[in-house]
């Protein structure tokens, strides 16, 4: 965040909230989707709300800030505490039984703009076959596509890596009514939850996923991460299609599916073996690789792209597959569509199926669901020609690891609008190694003038402060919020970020979501190949 963004946040928060009447909203930042509001539950005190305390209440219960409201100060063990909630650290086995562990642990994290949290994280190690699995998901138009998501593509890219043994041995166990192998170790945070009424739904369309694998003559010992990863995430996708469309069991389950496959979600996943890294990216999410150079500085590798309008390569794909009639229309205000963001997604059937099928499948619900509470309307994008617009097929990346590659970055673009690549892996890198590395002045910065030296100066100071957390990925989101003019922390521009009330935070930041893998480089080295 710029110092004139920061400089304004008290100003023009305090302004927006002396403007507004008891139903006026803020318009949010631009984010993922434009046009959509985001999916959020609506607490029963909101409904019963009697006038008392301070802010104002909309008639849908949503709450809109008042100066009364804007107390921006907080103390560093409240700002801790808010940093630290969602804190992860997991220690992985140096030898887990089958061989050397590639990973020797991560750290992870999350901090939410929306309400709820739009974003999800997943991690597990594969236990049919081999390496870890990590994913970051940004969810968009609401939290469900992500929840479902970050609760299955695992488990698909997991049982597409399976040799045809295995997966026979599942079915085997499936039939007869035995308890089936695990597939995957999960590591979860304690305030993760699954969607469980859909529990029975996920393991049957799992189940049909094996099932082909097992008639296909060509999957013996199982895919390769790449072609698992690619197959994972397109099945995945249809199958998200499919459950919207179908009947269901009962209305629970019926009204989630739909939820799921009308919001989207970005994806980033990693699969990490013995030899290497292949990250899986759909979307704007990130993966960027640690590397420690010989001088005992750090640069950063990215190991996927963002699929964005700032791509041009990608915004030509998109193109490519359209009449040239619609060649200006497609991507317009940087957005597909002029509506979203990330160029591909899981879910957001909106810019997938016909104008027919949305209309008789949000028509079918009307009798008996209510679509506001549920975020669901008839909406058509506009320019919607010749869809589909969007897709899910990842942009996969294979890395072969060396021994000056430290550590993996995963995080949702929450992260990447406030750090760049390079920041971040400086800092983790430097809370890795407890060194801050200086370039030595160099002949131009000698012919400064006083007052730029002290800038220089501070500058250089702030570099070599201490780390404040034990989780790096609480070391990134601190110093992704709190970061002042000359690279220090700010504690008053972190508390203000952190304070902002619900309405207003996300106008100025997005949901964060990191998690920070360590590897064991040493399984690189030469002498132990």
């Amino acid at each position: 965040m710029s110092g004139r963004v920061y400089a304004s946040i008290l100003q023009r928060a305090s302004s927006y909230a002396h403007t507004l009447s008891s139903t006026i909203s803020f318009q949010p930042r631009p984010a993922h989707i434009c046009h959509f509001s985001s999916w959020g539950t609506i607490r029963s005190d909101h409904l019963n709300f009697t006038g008392e305390g301070s802010g104002n209440w909309s008639q849908r219960g949503q709450h809109y800030s008042t100066r009364q409201d804007l107390d921006l100060q907080l103390s560093r063990v409240q700002i801790n505490s808010i940093l630290r909630s969602y804190e992860q650290i997991v220690s992985v086995p140096e030898f887990d039984g089958r061989g050397l562990s590639t990973v020797k642990k991560f750290e992870s994290n999350q901090l939410a703009a929306n309400t709820p949290n739009e974003d999800r994280r997943s991690a597990a190690t594969c236990l049919q076959s081999k390496g870890m699995l990590f994913g970051v998901f940004d969810g968009h138009g609401g939290w469900a596509c992500a929840q479902a998501v970050s609760e299955r593509l695992l488990y698909y890219i997991a049982v597409a890596m399976m040799s045809k043994q295995s997966l026979e041995e599942l079915e085997k166990c499936m039939e007869n009514g035995r308890p089936v192998p695990p597939i995957l170790q999960w590591y979860k945070h304690h305030a993760d939850f699954n969607y469980r009424e859909s529990a029975s739904l996920y393991i049957e369309h799992l189940r049909v996923f094996w099932q082909e694998l097992l008639d296909s003559e060509e999957h013996d010992e199982g895919m390769s991460p790449m072609d698992a990863l690619n197959c994972a995430f397109k099945r995945l996708d249809a199958d998200i299609s499919l459950e919207a469309q179908v009947p269901l069991s009962n209305d629970l389950m019926k009204s989630t599916a739909i939820q799921v496959a009308f919001a989207g979600c970005t994806a980033c996943v990693a699969h990490i073996g013995t030899d290497g890294i292949h990250v899986a990216n759909a979307g704007d999410c990130r993966a960027v690789l640690g590397v420690r150079e010989e001088d005992g500085s750090w640069s950063a590798l990215p190991l996927s792209k963002d699929h964005n309008s700032q791509n041009p390569a990608e915004v030509e794909r998109i193109k490519a597959q359209h009449p040239p009639s619609e060649r200006d229309k497609v991507v317009t205000d940087d957005r597909l569509l002029g509506v979203l963001m990330p160029l591909r997604a899981f879910g957001d059937v909106r810019f997938k199926w016909s104008c027919e099928l949305q209309q008789s499948i949000l028509a079918s619900l009307e009798s008996g669901v209510d679509l506001d509470s549920l975020n669901l309307y008839q909406y058509t994008p506009p320019n919607y020609l010749t869809p589909p617009y969007l897709d899910v097929t990842p942009e996969i990346t294979y890395h072969k690891l060396r021994p000056q590659d430290s550590f993996l970055i995963l995080g949702t673009d929450g992260l990447w609008d406030e750090l760049s690549s390079e920041e971040a892996v400086r800092l983790v890198g430097e809370h890795l190694s407890g060194i801050h590395l200086q370039a030595p002045v160099s002949p131009s910065e000698r012919q400064l003038k006083l007052g730029q030296l002290h800038e220089l100066l501070l500058k250089r100071r702030a570099r070599a402060s201490p780390a404040l957390d034990t989780n790096v990925a609480t070391h990134l989101i601190r110093h992704a919020l709190g970061t002042g003019e000359y690279g220090e922390l700010c504690q008053e521009r972190l508390a203000s970020m952190l304070a902002l009330p619900e309405d207003l935070a996300r106008m100025y930041r997005d949901d964060i979501t990191v998690t920070v893998v360590y590897l064991n480089s040493d399984l690189a080295r030469p002498d132990r190949s």
